[in-house]
């Protein structure tokens, strides 16, 4: 599933491609995603002008001029595909809606269909059910320093799982959970409400700082993320342990014979990847 990275990258090509455009033609191949498609969409965003974008955890907003807002969620498999207004588009296998814009179109593709697109009153957006239960942004500027310490302290469960967790900091996904706590030095099985203000202050720096960098390389591809212009990221190039088992992390030291490694455990149904010699 693209996480806060990939869907960054993808808001961000939309919003340099597209633009204030307008939106003149709708269609819709096939309304069912994981919800279905609201029959009124094509009546309620037509002819509406994009104002702005946002991301908001994994989801993309079209903040529109009519007081309603477009939401975009791509999934587990769902893909973005854009064209400049002069460019002819074909229709590929599993592509689901089109987005015809003054000013290019937009092309949303989903094998899986595990994505949503809906739309909602902006003034109604964070009452919505997709929204109303959405933990803090990583980025959000006014979150204090001990933000997660706070937020820890009665989570009984493995810090990692605590960092999956979407009502409490929305975007971390595996990828980013597992190198986020490497580069904190801080083991992923510990107990959140075990860890110590400082930690968790080194935590959230870290967080930050994984996933603007992340974002600066277009996001981690591995199986189905592709940028809009059919590019891949390459932030998986630079990952330290997710999906590096076996495999010495950086700077290691380590007798590989003896440590075997990068580890990897399964926490929740999803595997997690950590040096137990670094991260303690």
């Amino acid at each position: 599933m693209p996480e806060l990275p990939e869907v960054e990258t993808i808001k961000t090509a939309i919003e340099s491609s597209i633009g204030n455009a307008s939106i003149e033609n709708v269609f819709i191949y096939n309304k069912q995603l994981r919800e279905r498609i609201p029959d009124d969409l094509i009546a309620i965003i037509s002819h509406a002008k994009i104002l702005r974008y946002e991301r908001r955890a994994k989801y993309i907003l079209f903040h529109l001029d009519n007081e309603y807002s477009l939401i975009m969620h791509l999934g587990m498999s769902g893909r973005i595909r854009i064209y400049a207004q002069s460019e002819p588009y074909q229709l590929q296998k599993h592509d689901h809606v089109v987005f015809e814009t003054s000013n290019g179109t937009i092309v949303y593709n989903d094998a899986r269909r595990f994505g949503l697109i809906l739309c909602e009153k902006t003034k109604n957006l964070n009452e919505s059910k997709h929204f109303k239960n959405l933990g803090k942004e990583p980025f959000d500027k006014e979150l204090p320093d001990n933000f997660l310490f706070q937020q820890f302290k009665n989570k009984k469960c493995a810090v990692k799982i605590a960092l999956l967790d979407q009502s409490i900091l929305v975007g971390i996904g595996n990828i980013y959970a597992c190198e986020s706590l490497f580069e904190a030095q801080i083991n992923p099985t510990r107990i959140a409400s075990e860890l110590s203000e400082k930690e968790c202050i080194t935590l959230l720096c870290k967080i930050r700082a994984v996933l603007e960098k992340a974002i600066q390389a277009g996001g981690s591809t591995l199986k189905d993320y592709q940028k809009p212009d059919g590019s891949l990221g390459y932030f998986q190039n630079m990952h330290c342990v997710y999906n590096k088992k076996g495999q010495p992390c950086p700077m290691c030291q380590c007798n590989l014979e003896k440590t075997k490694g990068i580890q990897k455990i399964v926490q929740a149904g999803r595997s997690t990847f950590y040096c137990p010699v670094k991260q303690k």
